[in-house]
């Protein structure tokens, strides 16, 4: 859904970039970052770990296979990692209104105009994401002709907070119980563990676990600065006292690093694609994985009895942690989301398998 209304994209530091509106044609304001997938939007704009950002695709040709049908099992929508879109706006260099697609509802402009979030085309994308990764990410805004917004860097506040299940929730009826601290969780974090003879207790980003039964503890990705969450952090620190096994993704990594001494920093402009190359430390094998995070566990900082798990083939940072003697590991990445396509997702047998042992 195109239409004739100017909009104009004001970067923190004065840059600005003019496009067209598609979408809701309303001011919006947020963290601008890019993501170098070619495919995936529809994931992308319903993963929570998007929350309170800009979000600009640098794959030129966005909207062709517009947005899917609603609607699947468990009560999460199969072809979203969220009930709702996360992103503040959304910015792309040319836009395709006329989309077609087997599973296709309804074009990307009409699903972004129905939730309320603007997108512009018509921008030189290549040129914003040059300027994102010589300055590093930073505040941006969206101001359709006649209107006005301010600056709002979204990492002051608690994000998680936001995205987080307000309730207790429980899925399938498998023999493991996971207890799975929701801190912004992705559909498909859920279906994995489901597939794997499990029963998923999904408990809020501050909810006190540590007297609860359960037989492996899950944390899940989730948007903003994981220092933020100290009262996760707390309740984490209890659980890696006790000897039940935790797995740990994306913002679960950077939660079980806090929990356990080390430290976490912001990464200039992220991670956020689908080809992000890591190494499975003392193995010599390589992976493709997808990506979405802005900050980063530092190496330096792990504690006696830790050590990197996986380690980022492009910039060295952390990708992945795990204890020498206990059931405890993470990734940075996401092994759910299909980067290799599925070379990772052997992850959670490795979790399930440490359950099994574990109640022998």
């Amino acid at each position: 859904m195109k239409n004739d209304i100017k909009i104009r994209l004001t970067l923190e530091d004065g840059t600005e970039y003019h496009g067209w509106s598609f979408g809701a044609a309303v001011p919006a304001a947020g963290e601008v970052v890019f993501n170098t997938a070619m495919t995936g939007y529809p994931e992308s704009l319903t993963d929570p770990s998007y929350k309170g950002q800009i979000l600009c695709l640098t794959y030129p040709l966005v909207g062709n296979y517009g947005a899917p049908v609603k609607g699947g099992q468990n009560g999460m929508d199969s072809f979203y990692e969220s009930s709702s879109i996360h992103i503040s706006g959304l910015i792309v260099s040319d836009y395709s209104s006329e989309y077609s697609h087997w599973n296709a509802d309804e074009s990307l402009g009409e699903w972004l105009s129905n939730n309320n979030i603007p997108g512009v085309y018509g921008i030189d994308t290549r040129a914003l994401t040059k300027r994102i990764r010589e300055k590093g990410v930073m505040p941006g805004k969206l101001e359709p002709e006649g209107s006005h917004t301010e600056f709002h860097d979204p990492n002051l506040t608690n994000l998680v907070a936001s995205v987080s299940t307000r309730e207790i929730k429980r899925y399938g009826s498998g023999k493991y119980r996971i207890m799975l601290v929701d801190c912004g969780v992705k559909n498909n974090i859920i279906r994995n563990l489901l597939k794997r003879d499990t029963t998923v207790i999904r408990v809020p980003w501050d909810y006190d676990f540590t007297g609860d039964e359960y037989d492996g503890l899950f944390l899940t990705n989730g948007p903003g600065d994981p220092k933020m969450c100290s009262v996760t952090i707390a309740h984490i620190r209890k659980a890696l006292a006790a000897a039940r096994p935790v797995f740990g993704i994306c913002l679960g990594n950077q939660l079980m690093a806090l929990a356990s001494g080390a430290d976490t920093y912001k990464l200039k402009y992220g991670h956020r694609s689908h080809n992000q190359p890591v190494i499975r430390v003392g193995t010599g094998k390589a992976y493709i994985t997808s990506q979405n995070h802005g900050y980063a566990v530092d190496n330096s900082t792990l504690q006696p009895g830790w050590e990197p798990l996986f380690i980022n083939l492009n910039d060295s940072t952390n990708e992945g942690m795990r204890h020498i003697t206990k059931p405890f590991f993470s990734t940075q990445f996401h092994p759910e989301a299909s980067g290799g396509p599925t070379d990772t997702d052997y992850l959670f047998d490795e979790f399930i398998e440490s359950i099994r042992l574990s109640m022998l």
